[in-house]
């Protein structure tokens, strides 16, 4: 009996993250998990970004937002997380955030480029040229990080590899639009991506 109480508990110890790391949440139709803190910052939310009728899964995102604007400018939405003007401050709010991007397919750069293109049509394309070409050809795995730095500076990571940042507030604003505009590429991904803010913002 002891032996059997003991494999258990060093079992559950196994399982469990080392100390000091939060737990991931996972995002379900994915299975992707992200962890709930990162560098300051709070998760959000998670969503999937599906293509054509099929519903076929191209990556899972997850959306933090930094502590001190948790606390600070967004604490006014406590219990008005669907609130428009959330999402806008979300979008155009100077204060650290990222996305994060698991694919879970492979996608080839002109498939990331075109659905850029798709997703910004008013953007100049020699920036959206630039910025998807950060992305190379994403392979099922690969994350990505599209962090906003003060003065909407746009920090891009691909899997761990940093890259050229872009600073153009205007581009960024666009950039985070895409999933938490008003017109963004999935009703499902804007609301998911806020779907903890309630508890976060108690």
């Amino acid at each position: 009996m002891k032996t059997l109480v003991l494999s258990a508990t060093l079992a559950a110890l196994a399982a469990a993250p080392p100390a000091g790391q939060a737990a991931d949440v996972v995002e379900p139709r994915t299975k992707v998990g992200f962890p709930e803190r990162q560098d300051g910052m709070t998760l959000l939310g998670t969503g999937v970004r599906t293509r054509t009728f099929l519903k076929v899964k191209v990556y899972a995102i997850a959306l933090y937002v930094s502590d001190t604007a948790l606390s600070g400018r967004l604490a006014r939405f406590r219990g008005r997380t669907t609130d428009p003007g959330f999402y806008r401050e979300l979008v155009t709010g100077d204060f650290p955030k990222q996305v994060v991007m698991t694919f879970v397919r492979d996608a080839t750069a002109e498939q990331v480029r075109d659905a850029f293109y798709e997703s910004l049509p008013g953007v100049d394309r020699a920036r959206l040229d630039v910025f998807s070409s950060h992305f190379g050809a994403p392979r099922e795995g690969d994350t990505y990080v599209i962090r906003w730095a003060p003065g909407g500076v746009l920090e891009f990571t691909a899997s761990g590899q940093g890259k050229p940042p872009i600073k153009d507030q205007p581009f960024a604003t666009a950039v985070f639009a895409i999933w938490l505009g008003d017109k963004p590429i999935q009703e499902d991904i804007k609301r998911d991506l806020v779907a903890r803010a309630a508890a976060v913002l108690k």
